[in-house]
């Protein structure tokens, strides 16, 4: 009995660990379960405090204050301001009217880009013959520069273009990118284009993980293509679909290349002007950044509410 006794570790010093054991417990906590990945991960949470998380706070401060581009070196006084910055922007028409030329660029890009890129992500990944050709010509133009595919644009919605002349009497006049009705819709078409082969690339992805099964049990019930297609693989594809929604508003909302390339920096008459391209001209061009950060500040506050709007529609928030 008494080596039974021995044995048994007395309830009090059972329930006190020892040293070793809390440190043990604190590294956990601090470095995870496994601290290579943390390392492995380092140089990119890195790359995202420099590249985008210290811009945003720096800009979030510039938009508070009087911020002015000053000598490297020289010691100014930049005063707070509270929200005049914030004022001056929202009491300008062409602000304003940026907000409402990005919006009508996402009620065109988004629902195009999700719809087309689902549809072609299902055909090919239906087809058999020339599979590698068709992929690889659909994400041909998105790693291509828009400077590059620009002057093909150009040339296809001048005046003279190959669009007009295919349309004859139908095409507008004045011409697309000159028309204030029309300009920001074919940036649209534009970047809809030059883009989807990235959003093809998520889809096809997202389609292997659709089984086969499903698709045989659908057919089984007698549904034909169609029906398989809205009752299997949408439904399947769902986290994607919330994920091609997110990044293209996200891009949609940061659009800056396309209008002040197509459109000679948001022409005609402010008609294709976005809000990124008005930070570079109120920020750079003019020598304002307190108010381009404002706009920015604004901008990023829209987005955030947009993607959790469309999160909560799409279904994408589980819980």
């Amino acid at each position: 009995m008494s080596t039974v006794a021995e044995r048994q570790p007395s309830s009090g010093s059972a329930s006190l660990p020892d040293g070793g054991g809390r440190a043990r417990r604190r590294r956990r906590l601090a470095l995870g379960r496994n601290p290579i990945g943390l390392l492995l991960s380092a140089p990119y949470l890195i790359f995202v405090l420099a590249v985008f998380a210290y811009p945003l706070v720096f800009a979030v401060w510039m938009s508070f204050h009087d911020y002015f581009f000053a000598a490297p070196g020289a010691q100014v006084e930049r005063p707070f301001v509270g929200l005049e910055n914030f004022q001056e922007v929202l009491a300008d028409p062409a602000v304003i009217r940026s907000f409402g030329n990005v919006g009508i660029f996402l009620l065109i890009n988004v629902p195009l880009t999700v719809v087309l890129s689902l549809v072609l992500a299902t055909g090919l990944n239906k087809v058999v013959r020339f599979r590698t050709f068709l992929r690889v010509s659909y994400f041909v133009p998105y790693v291509t520069a828009s400077v590059a595919v620009v002057g093909v644009w150009l040339f296809l919605f001048s005046g003279n273009g190959l669009v007009n002349q295919l349309l004859g009497p139908l095409a507008p006049d004045p011409t697309w990118l000159i028309n204030s009705a029309w300009a920001m819709p074919t940036i649209a078409f534009f970047v809809t284009w030059k883009q989807l082969g990235f959003f093809i690339l998520l889809y096809l992805a997202a389609l292997q993980n659709v089984s086969e099964e499903l698709y045989e049990a659908a057919a089984t019930d007698g549904a034909g293509k169609v029906r398989s297609f809205f009752s299997v693989t949408i439904p399947g594809v769902r986290p994607a679909t919330v994920l091609v929604l997110l990044l293209a508003t996200v891009t949609g909302a940061n659009l800056f290349t396309e209008p002040y390339l197509l459109t000679g920096g948001g022409g005609p008459n402010g008609a294709s002007a976005s809000p990124v391209l008005l930070m570079y001209q109120r920020g750079i061009e003019q020598g304002s950044p307190d108010v381009a950060a404002a706009i920015g500040v604004i901008l990023v506050i829209a987005v955030l509410i947009l993607a959790w709007i469309q999160r909560k529609v799409a279904g994408g928030d589980e819980s």
